[in-house]
């Protein structure tokens, strides 16, 4: 939807502006993430649909559970707003540090929902959306150091604290050991590991870097650079061509009024 201005220009709701904002990946998790709560809400899809559990995966073939899983953090209300909120602002934070390509952001995503799928069944975690989140929470917080955060108003604390500083706040207001977000820093942990401590270690090596068959899905196959021979040919061909077709035939003479 867009609106008029006092100046006639055509522009866009603040809501919509702020919507197609953000990244790809970030726009539309949010979106399924928002959305599975509303249908979930008006009764139309139930949590038990949504959950992933091993045995119905792989056993019953009910796949869509690998990715729903992901986008259910409970019925409307404001512990679903914080949800969204940490999962928007550092999602965001972190694939527009990563560049104009999706194919970086979302190799993180798909290396995040491999681990968290492969440990989930040792954990008894039905729904992994808040691991997922704290993922990303703890991978911005190492890649920016300096950045100081405030805490509702209360704490004033460094971004690396901030993965630590959310476990306690859930452990307070759940009143259960926070397993999702103790997974998540693990495996942030690891991935953080290997693109930012690992690679000067080792000569540059970064063994977590996307594939290039993975890069090519989202960018497509660079174009080849032309060397100085292949370059200097084309031109003789081109130069012999045009000689062959002989000087361009005279202008034709405009008809006199």
């Amino acid at each position: 939807m867009a609106m008029v201005g006092g100046n006639g220009m055509i522009g866009q709701f603040p809501l919509e502006q702020w919507f197609y904002e953000m990244p790809v990946c970030t726009r539309w998790w949010t979106t399924a993430t928002l959305a599975a709560s509303v249908l979930v809400q008006c009764h139309v899809l139930t949590p038990f649909q949504l959950f992933y559990s091993f045995r119905t995966v792989w056993y019953k073939s009910q796949y869509w559970r690998l990715i729903t899983t992901f986008f259910y953090y409970g019925p409307l209300s404001i512990d679903l707003v914080f949800h969204l909120f940490f999962l928007q602002r550092y999602s965001r934070l972190l694939e527009e540090s990563s560049g104009r390509s999706p194919a970086r952001f979302s190799w993180l995503l798909a290396y995040s929902i491999t681990a968290l799928l492969c440990i989930a069944p040792l954990f008894n975690m039905a729904f992994l959306g808040s691991a997922l989140s704290s993922i990303l929470v703890y991978v911005w917080s190492r890649k920016n150091p300096d950045v100081r955060l405030n805490f509702f108003g209360l704490l004033v604390f460094r971004a690396p604290y901030l993965p630590w500083v959310l476990l306690v706040f859930s452990f307070v207001l759940h009143e259960t050991v926070p397993k999702d977000e103790m997974c998540g820093i693990v495996i942030g942990h690891i991935w953080y590991f290997f693109n930012d401590v690992y690679p000067p270690l080792h000569n540059g090596q970064k063994p977590f870097d996307p594939p290039q068959w993975w890069v090519w899905m989202f960018e497509g196959r660079p174009v080849p650079e032309q060397t100085g021979d292949e370059a200097a040919t084309e031109g003789h061909d081109l130069a012999g061509a045009a000689a062959m077709r002989g000087p361009p035939p005279p202008p034709a003479a405009e008809d006199a009024l």
